[in-house]
């Protein structure tokens, strides 16, 4: 959602703290600000922009002092203003936090303290909070007692850092169903969103659970529980993400870096151990139901992988958007629920998976962030190991956890017995190519996808088409156009058309159509009938086709042909070239391609 950063130091941390919320850029980018306590009490700078601006507007690089906090803001309570920046101060000054999350009973609290006199600067929910704190410093005198005072009387997701000038040798810290890790280093400790806030700085991490609160000094920390205050032992996580994947290495942004970065991803999906795969699959074969869940790009992967699970082992297991599980899933005990998440703290998600653990299911995830709470509270998690992914927009981790997906479906049809020996190996072959394959592709057709945007980038109107797993390949491929280009594209099965889309079609409507291989007999003239239902009604055919397929060829508008692939990996090629198609065209109409407007990372509030 939004991005935190804390740094206590021996030494100035300006450089550092403003480093770190650029690197957390992606959680947030409406605002930023920064805290930092020094000789004459605690100065806050804070404006409306991205990190550069605000750092230029308010000269945060001239601020000084050895602790400090800032924050990169996602607007959720209150709108895009300087008052409603974080950090927020209390009253009197003495006191700055910065916070995610939502307080649900901010009003409430808020509407008592304007009663006793307070004046508020801004309409967040955050300084409601910031001003509990001074309340209970007032009678108590002890910025910990204080701290956990206020926190007792607030309800709702939260992670909250805070510094006082009444101690300049400690920052305070708690986590609410909102991530929070602190970073560990030498005669220094940070804390972050996520470890892209300290990365540079450190590889050991410790993370929060919920209900946990943390004080950290220059050479320590202690961890305990809010409501016992009991201090808890917690391990040390090994971070083995490399700094390198995180900066953009050349390329213009952070969207065509980590869409050139997928034969890498694909390598190290395909070198998950098949130990985890085989487990996963074995969930799957025990369970007498299993359900995918995802939501946005995730929820279109499970899609994907409803249809290979199907293809590969006979077996059918509905992919449910986890926004809505709840509401349509009855889940029972011993039954099976994989989630599917980039982050591995997305509120839909991680509600959904508490759920069914209280009701006794059985629950696997995929997941890319080490130590996020989806990978810890799962029976059985597997780590895609794809990097840092920057851009809001997902790429290549949305392959990675879609080649897993793909992985488990193999396991588990050569386990029921649908695939034999010989076919099983065929297609690790496959897989073992797809690799290079994607090297070759985007390198032969990054100028086509380029020249394909430029012809079509003055479209306002688009319907992405496909039939059989080609179905959510196209809905993410729109969701991919829609979040970067802010251009209207609908995705649909091309069955569809006929049930009442028709009546769209016109010229200026364009069709972007993903015709397999013509060796998939039965999907490619379901998808040539939709083509000439659109060609006979005077629309504006758009297509991604392979080579030696004339059919398609003599029917589309504007086409880009593909190299002979195998039908395994034939989805998967044109995801990733409809990635690269969103990305031109955005780039074409000048959008803010790795900040889409109103759209943050991770999405960790409900």
């Amino acid at each position: 959602m939004c991005g935190i950063s804390g740094i206590i130091d021996q030494k100035p941390v300006t450089r550092n703290l403003l480093t770190s919320i650029a690197n957390l850029e992606y959680r947030g980018y409406d605002s930023c600000g920064m805290a930092m306590l020094n000789g004459k009490g605690i100065e806050v700078r804070k404006n409306t922009g991205g990190v550069e601006e605000v750092r230029s507007r308010e000269k945060l690089d001239m601020m000084t002092g050895n602790l400090g906090i800032a924050h990169t803001r996602w607007a959720t309570h209150g709108g895009v203003t300087t008052e409603n920046a974080h950090p927020h101060l209390s009253q009197n000054g003495e006191f700055a936090i910065v916070h995610n999350g939502i307080i649900s009973n901010y009003q409430k609290l808020r509407e008592r303290l304007i009663g006793e006199g307070l004046e508020f600067r801004s309409t967040t929910d955050t300084e409601v909070f910031v001003n509990l704190v001074e309340e209970a410093f007032a009678q108590k005198n002890d910025v910990l007692g204080a701290f956990l005072e206020a926190l007792k009387q607030i309800q709702g997701t939260y992670s909250i850092v805070l510094l006082s000038s009444h101690d300049p040798e400690h920052l305070y810290c708690v986590k609410q169903d909102s991530p929070l890790i602190i970073g560990l280093g030498e005669g220094c400790n940070y804390i972050g969103s996520d470890i892209n806030a300290f990365l540079e700085h450190t590889r050991k991490a410790v993370v929060l659970d919920d209900g946990e609160f943390a004080v950290i000094s220059r050479e320590r920390y202690e961890i305990s529980d809010v409501g016992k205050r009991e201090e808890r032992e917690k391990s040390i996580l090994q971070i083995d993400w490399d700094t390198e994947t995180t900066k953009k290495g050349g390329f213009s942004h952070y969207m065509i870096k980590e869409i050139f970065d997928e034969p890498q991803t694909a390598r190290q999906a395909l070198d998950v151990p098949q130990e985890q795969i085989k487990q996963l699959a074995e969930m799957f074969q025990n369970a007498p139901h299993a359900y995918l869940m995802g939501v946005g790009t995730t929820f279109f992967i499970c899609q994907m992988a409803q249809y290979l699970f199907s293809s590969l082992s006979k077996k059918y297991f509905p992919a449910i958007s986890s926004d809505e599980f709840n509401g349509v899933v009855p889940v029972s005990s011993g039954e099976l629920v994989v989630a599917v998440s980039q982050s591995g703290e997305t509120f839909d998600t991680k509600f959904s998976l508490n759920v069914a653990h209280e009701m006794g299911a059985k629950t696997a995830a995929i997941v890319n962030v080490m130590g996020s709470s989806i990978s810890r509270m799962v029976d059985h998690v597997i780590m895609q190991g794809s990097g840092p992914e920057i851009c809001v927009v997902s790429t290549k981790a949305a392959l990675a956890q879609a080649l897993l997906l793909l992985r488990t479906a193999l396991e588990l049809g050569y386990k029921e017995g649908c695939l034999d020996s010989k076919s099983f190996q065929s297609h690790q072959k496959e897989l073992e190519s797809f690799p290079e394959l994607i090297s070759i592709l985007l390198n032969e057709k990054s100028g086509f996808m380029r020249n394909l945007a430029r012809i079509t980038s003055s479209v306002q109107n688009w319907i992405f088409l496909g039939c059989g797993i080609y179905y959510p390949v196209a809905m993410e491929s729109a969701l991919k156009m829609k979040e970067v280009t802010y251009l209207h594209a609908e995705g649909m099965p091309a069955g569809f058309l006929k049930h009442g889309t028709l009546s769209m079609i016109e010229e200026s409507v364009h069709s972007l159509f993903f015709v397999p291989p013509p060796a998939e007999v039965d999907l490619h003239n379901r998808t040539i009938i939709a083509i000439e239902e659109i060609k006979t009604r005077g629309g504006t055919l758009v297509g991604l086709y392979f080579e030696g397929d004339s059919q398609a060829k003599s029917l589309l508008d504007h086409a880009v042909e593909l190299p002979p692939v195998p039908s395994l990996i034939a989805p998967f090629v044109q995801m990733i070239l409809a990635q690269m198609f969103a990305y031109y065209t955005a780039l074409d109409l000048k959008r803010n391609i790795d900040k889409p407007r109103n759209l943050a990372k991770s999405v960790t509030v409900g």
